[in-house]
This record gives structure tokens, C-alpha cells and sequence, in this order.
């Protein structure tokens, strides 16, 4: 029994419509994907400067000021070798402060919230679907 010719073709622009609309979300799932990891790399590589910062500054100031600073404490009446300790765990404490910063701004990254939540519900469309077709397997996430 033929079927009818206006019946294959809404088929074949029903299939056309769909196949369309499955490029254009997944075209737009990567496109999101691409923001989401541009915005954290733009974190990490500011984290990443601020940890260069903090070891630039405790190599030039540990060489250089400390070595002004601890004399100038020796004049001050300081013994040597306490003027020298007090210089250094200023300088280690400057440098500890700024590899705190960077590790607060990596806690700040949002690890592509947005695209792993679409991808559970399309998952979670996947299940829902293979609980009401009847199969007796369990998908699990």
C-alpha cells in the first residue's frame, strides 16, 4: 500500500526541521562550552601572574632590600644574625600573602556550571525516555 506523496514530504521536512535544529543545539552547546573555559582560563592566567608576582618579589626582595634593610637594623643596635631573620620573615610573609590571593581566585572558577547542567538535562531527557518506552534496564547517570 503506497502512501500518500504530500505525507513524505512533510516526513522529509519533519526530518530536515529536526536535523537542523540538532546542529544548532549542538552548535550552540560548543559555543557556550568555548565561553565558559575562555572566562576560567582568564582566571587561571591572572592566578598564575599573581603566583609569578609573589615569587619575583620574594627572589628581588630577599637579594636586594634585605640585604639594606637588615644593615640598617645593625645600626639600630641589632645583633646581625637577628636582623637578618627579622628581614627574611617579613619577606616570607609578604610572599605568603600573595600565593594566599592566588588560591582564592582558583577557588573562584566555575568549572563550566552552565554546560554540565544542560548536559545532565539531556541526559536526564535520555533517561526519561527510556523509562516510558518500557525497557526494564535502570540508565544511571
Amino acid at each position: 500500500m503506497a502512501t500518500p506523496p504530500d505525507q513524505e514530504e512533510s516526513l522529509g521536512t519533519l526530518v530536515a526541521q529536526a536535523t537542523a535544529q540538532i546542529s544548532a543545539l549542538v552548535r550552540s552547546e560548543i559555543e557556550l562550552a568555548k565561553a565558559e573555559l575562555k572566562f576560567d582560563a582568564k582566571r587561571v592566567g591572572t592566578a598564575a601572574g599573581l603566583f609569578g608576582a609573589a615569587a619575583f618579589m620574594a627572589h628581588l626582595c630577599l637579594i636586594l632590600a634585605s640585604f639594606a634593610i637588615a644593615y640598617g637594623l645593625v645600626s639600630l643596635g641589632m645583633w646581625e644574625w637577628a636582623a637578618f631573620t627579622v628581614v627574611t620573615v617579613f619577606y616570607l610573609l609578604v610572599a605568603g600573602l600573595l600565593v594566599l590571593i592566588g588560591v582564592r581566585r582558583l577557588k573562584g572558577l566555575t568549572g563550566m556550571r552552565r554546560t554540565t547542567r544542560t548536559l545532565k538535562s539531556l541526559r536526564g531527557g535520555e533517561d526519561a525516555a527510556a523509562l516510558t518506552s518500557g525497557s526494564q534496564e535502570q540508565v544511571r547517570p
